[in-house]
């Protein structure tokens, strides 16, 4: 029954946050965060080394495993709320450990996810930079392990993603939707463009590593989707969040996952896929087209989409960290919401520092998978959620309802499972080691100072 400690969204609580954002809002912050590395950089490597042009059977794939999902965090952001996202409706509905692990997850698929398009937002720029003959030396693009000093461009786009966001939550969501129109444009060129050089012959063989190539592919390219669930840590700043949470993370997912596959497809028929494990597909491809003013705009928009990822990861950070604080499993600081700006300005400012010194002094291998396999848990974890909710609170108040449930939920566990086995077991042993680690502290702090506990302390002893 700890649905109980929450008060329902919408029911003029004052938390400290502004509600400033619509639908809209919510809409464009989902695609600000669902298109960037994904389309700009997976798509190629993931096409190149695993699907070939079954690339957009893998996109499907996961895009089915997001709908199933999506439709569960839409029920849940709806009745539940807050800015703690997966965290909070597993506390709602699985209980505070199983919370704690989600939430610890969390912590790591957007903590990491960030510093880790830093650096691939940096390599863009500094193409850019070169390009019109102002590239940066090697040192001050590299971290200390490949010889440089540090990676300084993404450690300064985070800091000032971190000005950004301690302003406030109206200024970042104008300064997304400017992002989000520069990479729409940028897609819409390449559209244009490929529409008018396709090669059939591409497409031959279309699945040249079979079905299994396609489902590796699905499980790499995951980590494009990523960022609709970012949405729902937004419930606190959103004017109507019963109506527009469900509105936003739908309409986002449906959006993206169409332009992908269309993407993909055309990506795949202009040059074939095995040219396309490089840094920037996209704009490569074009290259080799002889577009070479498309390219320079999709290398614009590129930097625009990564721009945005960062910005709205960042931003579920902080709200995941918010709320895991008021819940007293983190210390006191990470709740603190500025009265002026009413912003999180203190974690803010921490998590940006950290992110930013993961970004310019670690070489970052292999981190596509490991925040696939944060996400995944994450998902599978909402997704049982919903269905416990039904038999443990069926007269909960429920403005949007997940469909055909448990039959949606159980398929989006189903799918996101199939996907976590498909990536590699070293991601796996590096998720384990981080869920030990977040155990550790849990049974060290968190247990004896949540107010969960502190409710049942109380409760005991003004019984005797």
């Amino acid at each position: 029954m700890q649905l109980l400690r929450r008060k329902p969204i919408g029911s003029g609580i004052d938390t400290g946050l502004k509600k400033v954002l619509g639908p809209l809002d919510l809409t464009l912050l989902g695609i600000g965060a669902i298109i960037g590395a994904g389309i700009f950089v997976l798509t190629g490597i993931a096409a190149a080394k695993h699907a070939g042009p079954g690339i957009v059977y893998s996109y499907i794939i996961s895009g089915f495993a997001c709908l199933f999902t999506a439709l569960a965090y839409a029920e849940l952001a709806a009745s539940i709320g807050g800015c703690g996202s997966a965290y909070g409706y597993a506390y709602a509905g699985l209980g505070e450990i199983i919370a704690w692990i989600i939430g610890w997850d969390l912590i790591l698929e957007y903590g990491i996810a960030v510093p880790a398009v830093a650096i691939g937002w940096s390599g863009y720029v500094n193409n850019a930079l070169t390009a019109m003959g102002m590239g940066l030396p090697a040192y001050l693009i590299n971290p200390p392990a490949a010889g440089g000093i540090a990676n300084l461009p993404a450690m300064l786009i985070i800091l000032f993603l971190s000005v950004v966001l301690c302003i406030g939550v109206n200024v970042s969501a104008r300064f997304n939707a400017v992002m989000v129109l520069v990479k729409l444009i940028a897609i819409t060129v390449f559209i244009i463009v490929a529409a008018g050089n396709i090669n059939p012959a591409n497409w031959s063989p279309f699945l040249p590593f079979g079905i299994e190539g396609v489902a590796r592919g699905a499980a790499l390219i995951f980590f494009a989707y990523i960022g609709f669930d970012a949405v729902s840590t937004a419930a606190e700043e959103t004017k109507n969040p019963q109506k527009d949470l469900p509105i936003g993370i739908i309409a986002s997912l449906l959006f993206c996952t169409m332009i992908y596959v269309v993407v993909s497809g055309l990506l795949t028929v202009i040059v074939p896929y095995h040219t396309l494990n490089v840094p920037s597909p996209v704009a490569d491809a074009l290259l080799k087209l002889g577009y070479r003013w498309a390219s320079a705009i999709i290398s614009a928009g590129a930097i625009a989409g990564l721009t945005t990822v960062m910005l709205v990861l960042y931003y579920a950070l902080t709200r995941i960290f918010l709320a895991i604080s008021r819940d007293g499993l983190l210390p006191p600081i990470f709740s603190g919401v500025n009265p002026k700006t009413q912003t999180p300005v203190r974690v803010i400012i921490i998590s940006g520092i950290f992110m930013s010194l993961i970004a310019g002094f670690t070489p970052i291998a292999h981190v596509a998978e490991l925040v696939n396999i944060g996400t995944l848990a994450a998902f599978v974890l909402v997704c049982a959620g919903v269905v416990a909710l039904r038999y443990t609170m069926p007269g909960m108040k429920r403005p949007f309802k997940t469909p055909f449930s448990p039959l949606f939920p159980i398929l989006g566990i189903a799918f996101c499972f199939y996907l976590m086995i498909n990536l590699p077991l070293i991601t796996w042993i590096r998720f384990a080691i981080w869920l030990v680690i977040g155990l550790i502290i849990y049974f060290l702090y968190s247990k004896n100072n949540s107010l969960l506990a502190q409710k049942e302390f109380y409760a005991k002893y003004t019984k005797m």
